[in-house]
């Protein structure tokens, strides 16, 4: 799985620009789907060839896109200005390099200032080597978008990289796909887009597929770094199970069938009250007239940084705890 991890991770897919990490998971999804489809919003939304259509309808999800930068306007010199797709903190640009869908590199620069209270966007450019305007519109236009250029690193089982958020959920679902024997369910696995920019794509397909049950796939914040705000999530201590965030309280059913799985068959696992942020179960639970919904979190260090960092042993126990889920049967 740390392949998968790696290609997907270092691929670039900011929000509203999925195509290349959609046409990777299409790659790798191919021998284990009955049928895939890809909807208006690019959501790619495939049919688990190991289930029956006798079953329970159940939904999966997790989000291919990443935050990133939008090109604003180019100034006379060929600096570009830049605002956010998605949740970004300046403080983590500085020096830092990007990388647009042509595979063109820049990096970041910053405007003279006074104190580090003024490390703000619009202080920031992106230097893409360009002598003046009409030279940088030679390779980049305002519109075009840019991802954090970075490798993806493993070391003593954790890895650090770009885009864990979600690429680390994607490669979840690819590895259950591929492991799931059969199922007497009927199982929606959807690769969503525009999650971080209002869980866009999560809202279409659930409404499309009308599922029984929903379970998300996506990262956590943890509280076992160096004075953390106190959170009961650590790397290495098995999948969360979200009890609540800022958007939405999980099903109390969902969560409930998730820790009696992860109890039944020895599977580690953490309950999570997360303070901010929210997932693509957000959107599921509200669809259509409601759909009981969970989320299966990731704890995820320096999230939303090009350096987020988790352990391996966590998919790899992820991965057992829905193969689990998916063979017996679903009792909210």
């Amino acid at each position: 799985m740390q392949e998968i991890l790696k290609q997907l991770s270092e691929q670039y897919g900011p929000s509203g620009n999925e195509e290349a990490v959609r046409q990777d998971l299409q790659a790798l999804v191919a021998d284990y789907a009955q049928e895939t489809r890809v909807d208006a919003l690019g959501n790619l939304i495939v049919r688990a060839k190991a289930g029956s259509a006798g079953g329970q309808r159940i939904m999966l999800a997790a989000h291919m896109d990443e935050i990133g930068l939008i090109v604003s306007y180019i100034d006379k010199k060929g600096f570009l200005r830049f605002t956010a797709v998605g949740g970004v903190n300046p403080l983590t640009l500085l020096g830092q390099r990007v990388r647009f869908a042509s595979g063109l590199l820049g990096g970041i620069g910053i405007e003279p200032i006074e104190s580090k209270n003024e490390l703000a966007m619009n202080k920031l450019f992106i230097d893409v080597g360009a002598k003046d305007r009409a030279e940088a519109e030679t390779m980049v236009r305002v519109g075009d978008v840019a991802c954090m250029d970075r490798s993806f690193y493993l070391n003593n089982g954790r890895t650090i990289g770009k885009a864990m958020d979600d690429r680390a959920g994607c490669a979840i679902l690819v590895e259950t796909l591929r492991q799931l024997p059969s199922s007497p369910h009927d199982i929606y696995v959807v690769f969503t887009t525009q999650e971080e920019i209002g869980l866009r794509g999560a809202t279409t397909s659930a409404y499309a597929i009308e599922p029984d049950m929903a379970i998300a796939l996506d990262v956590t914040c943890t509280g076992d770094t160096p004075e953390a705000q106190p959170m009961a999530v650590s790397l290495g201590e098995g999948p969360a199970i979200k009890v609540k965030d800022s958007g939405m309280l999980a099903h109390p059913g969902v969560k409930d069938l998730l820790i009696r799985t992860a109890e039944a068959h020895d599977i580690p696992y953490q309950r999570e009250v997360l303070l901010g942020g929210t997932t693509d179960s957000r959107a599921i639970q509200t669809s259509r007239a409601g759909v009981p919904a969970g989320t299966i979190s990731i704890a995820a260090r320096y999230v939303h940084t090009t350096s987020e960092m988790i352990d391996v042993e966590d998919l790899h126990n992820s991965v057992r705890l829905l193969l689990a889920l998916l063979q017996g049967p679903i009792d909210l």
